[in-house]
């Protein structure tokens, strides 16, 4: 990737100023492994903004970027926002000082997200029995594009071929089916419920929880017992980035350590946001090379 820049864009929240922490790790680490001349992150509301990112990267040393939306899926965001703030024509933009734009896909729709749902399932459950478990993706689910909640779907039909739970399922917050009726959904004495975000925030730390009826404003019905971040298996502290444990302790919001949740006489699993993943760098960054072969 000699003169070639790396641009990740996503979300990021004027509400939660977490949000972008995900992104700027992931941009951490691959500007770490030295593989672009430049590695830079922009949002749609946080600074630097995806406007400002057109001039970013000095077309005399850079020829080309790759830009990588680290989205979940295609939706409203990927195919209307991102290119009309970057001015982006298509796959491949040519700019009129000659610097050539990629539009990669986002990265939920890499192969690998597979993999990292099913890492982030074991590592939040791993005393549950698979056979004896429903594994629950949830997305948020949008009417603003009806592509938003094709990657839940998809990941959630490759995970049930494989045969190793005994149920997988995508819900979401907004529409049918509803993750909010887990209860009726799922036969299993053990459900594992993944966010399919890209980060932890206020769906992850309180959306989510409430309809899934973690609380009901009633801690004491959970029958959860609060962990230390030391006392959890070595693999699943190191399955989250560090920034999403040390929210948890500064904010004191306790969701991922209490697992798991004894529930209408079945135990329940909550996991961190799959953006969180480390892995998602190198999912980042097979979107660039894709890109770069096509």
């Amino acid at each position: 990737m000699h003169n070639a820049a790396l641009l990740v864009v996503a979300h990021g929240s004027t509400v939660n100023p977490d949000s972008s922490a995900p992104t700027l790790a992931h941009a951490a680490e691959i500007r770490r492994r030295n593989m672009f001349t430049e590695v830079e992150c922009a949002f749609w509301k946080e600074e630097p903004s995806l406007r400002d990112a057109l001039f970013l990267f000095d077309p005399e040393s850079i020829r080309e970027v790759y830009v990588v939306p680290n989205f979940i899926s295609e939706g409203y965001f990927t195919q209307t926002v991102v290119p009309r703030e970057l001015e982006l024509s298509g796959a491949i933009t040519t700019r009129s000082n000659g610097q050539i734009w990629n539009y990669c896909e986002p990265v939920g729709n890499h192969p690998l997200m597979t993999e990292l749902l099913l890492k982030r399932a074991r590592d939040v459950a791993p005393d549950a029995a698979p056979g004896a478990t429903s594994l629950l993706i949830v997305a948020h689910g949008t009417d603003l594009n009806e592509n938003s909640a094709v990657a839940a779907k998809r990941e959630a039909e490759k995970i049930r071929a494989l045969g190793k739970y005994a149920a997988v399922l995508n819900v979401y917050m907004e529409e049918p089916p509803l993750v909010a009726d887990w209860r009726n959904l799922t036969e299993t004495p053990n459900v594992v419920v993944v966010p399919f975000f890209i980060s932890d925030g206020l769906h992850s730390y309180e959306d989510i929880p409430r309809l899934l009826g973690m609380t009901d404003g009633h801690p004491e019905r959970s029958g959860a017992k609060s962990k230390d971040p030391a006392d959890l298996p070595e693999a699943f502290i190191t399955g989250s980035l560090g920034f999403a444990w040390n929210d948890v302790r500064t904010n004191n919001r306790s969701v991922f350590r209490e697992n798991p949740y004894a529930i209408d006489r079945r135990n329940l699993f909550y996991a961190p946001s799959i953006g969180t993943d480390p892995g998602v760098a190198d999912i980042i960054v097979e979107q660039a090379r894709a890109a770069a072969k096509s």
